[in-house]
């Protein structure tokens, strides 16, 4: 029984889900998972890559830092103040678990509130270096 329970809340945390009490405004639908981002970025056809964490960045992306912090939320929209309201977005952070990030979600609903409409979330569900670094996928440090 216990055993079944540990591997239920694994399955929900590798889908992307909250912990109880934890509330997730982007949908299912809109996680992105780390390889088909690698992929992109190999075929040179990686969307928009915005960092809202203090965990290094991934190949491409831009570094906005953590967005908790007042400055970097207005640096985020200053980033994207002329960009077209359809442009392709992927947003992480990567420092812990999706439950306690304090980046993910006020930088997903800012964008959402801006307009924006085509927002990916990159589902590190554990971290940057578990879900990304681990699998030998490019950080802007390996140019």
């Amino acid at each position: 029984m216990v055993f079944s329970v540990l591997m239920a809340k694994a399955q929900v945390s590798a889908s992307g889900m909250e912990a109880p009490g934890q509330s997730r405004p982007w949908q299912t639908s809109e996680l992105l998972e780390p390889g088909e981002l690698n992929d992109l970025i190999t075929k040179n056809k990686a969307p928009l890559v915005l960092n809202l964490g203090s965990v290094e960045d991934i190949k491409g992306a831009v570094h906005i830092g953590v967005v908790s912090d007042t400055a970097n939320m207005a640096k985020l929209k200053t980033t994207l103040a002329a960009k077209p309201k359809s442009t392709e977005i992927v947003i992480y952070c990567g420092c812990c678990p999706f439950g306690k990030c304090p980046n993910i979600r006020p930088a997903y609903k800012a964008l959402k509130d801006l307009g924006f409409n085509n927002i990916r979330v990159l589902n590190l569900y554990v971290n940057l270096r578990t879900n990304w670094t681990t699998q030998g996928y490019p950080l802007a440090k390996n140019n």
